[in-house]
């Protein structure tokens, strides 16, 4: 070979090559920048199941925490209002609510909550649970000759849902 012909061969790429490597990176990057989307997009979920426990496992806490009936002088715990039995007194005897939490003294004044948003003991919300729906049932039950009654916690938040089940005996 002449020093000619070593001096017009050219070491580049074409257009045509150029081109296919664009187009194989690029399917390559919207590939991979999918998939990236669908993790990213899915890992919020931890965070609101874990929030959801959070809240169910406090207010199952919270419930299971307080006295098995309002006065043993009502032991059918009949009563309809919030620390109301036979034996109490004005001007505590007021109607179960939400508002009235903090004044809640036994078990089944939680039966039948029912509330949208997360709220401290003291009635304040708690700004990032205000979607949040908390429900608790109570039901009685009979272990083997002694009473109890079954909580029922079941906090909703998005696509989560976490139902907790405790147990409280009279003791």
């Amino acid at each position: 070979m002449s020093p000619v012909f070593a001096s017009r061969r050219q070491g580049g790429l074409s257009l045509i090559e150029l081109l296919m490597f664009i187009v194989i990176v690029s399917v390559g990057l919207l590939g991979i920048l999918s998939v990236m989307n669908v993790t990213v997009s899915a890992s919020a979920n931890p965070v609101i199941r874990k929030q959801a426990l959070a809240v169910a496992e406090a207010m199952l806490d919270e419930v299971l925490s307080k006295d098995f009936q309002n006065d043993p002088a009502d032991a059918a715990n009949i009563s309809a209002t919030l620390g109301c039995t036979p034996n109490t007194a004005a001007p505590r005897c007021t109607q179960n609510t939400v508002a009235e939490r903090q004044n809640y003294n036994d078990v089944d004044d939680f039966n039948g909550w029912n509330q949208t948003g997360v709220y401290q003991v003291d009635g304040t919300l708690a700004p990032i649970l205000g979607t949040y729906t908390v429900t608790v049932g109570v039901a009685a039950l009979n272990l083997s000759g002694v009473a109890g009654k079954q909580v029922t916690v079941t906090v909703a938040g998005g696509p989560e849902s976490i139902t907790l089940t405790g147990f409280r005996a009279n003791f």
